[in-house]
């Protein structure tokens, strides 16, 4: 079984997230959309656009996102098939949360490693 396939997105808290995001549009250019983050578009080896996206998010300092984990950012992996993957972590003894989430968004669940960092799995809907 094939485990990460990628990088879904990258998610961290700031103490003026507004601020901070007006600070990565200006001087980093990243596209920061109104809802607080961008998506980066994924390309092929030749540059070529293939499917899939990335996506950057700065959120308020204080959230419980990222809840049990200790850290001020979550990486999400992609997975191709999250419920074997979680029940194989399970199976080594890993931290995994009981709670899923099944949206039209995609399938995810998440791990706490072992520094205490909430990582997220996501299962993209089938096409993406």
């Amino acid at each position: 079984m094939r485990r990460v396939t990628g990088i879904g997105g990258v998610f961290f808290q700031a103490k003026d997230p507004k601020a901070l995001c007006a600070w990565y549009k200006t001087h980093l250019g990243i596209d920061v959309q109104d809802w607080g983050g961008a998506a980066f578009s994924w390309a092929d080896a030749s540059g070529q656009p293939t499917t899939g996206t990335t996506i950057w998010s700065i959120g308020a300092t204080g959230s419980t996102q990222f809840a049990p984990g200790t850290a001020s950012f979550m990486i999400n992996y992609r997975v191709e098939d999250l419920a074997s993957l979680l029940q194989a972590l399970r199976d080594e003894g890993c931290n995994v949360l009981e709670k899923t989430d099944d949206s039209e968004y995609g399938k995810f669940g998440w791990v706490i490693d072992p520094e205490g960092n909430k990582v997220e799995l996501w299962q993209p809907p089938e096409g993406q």
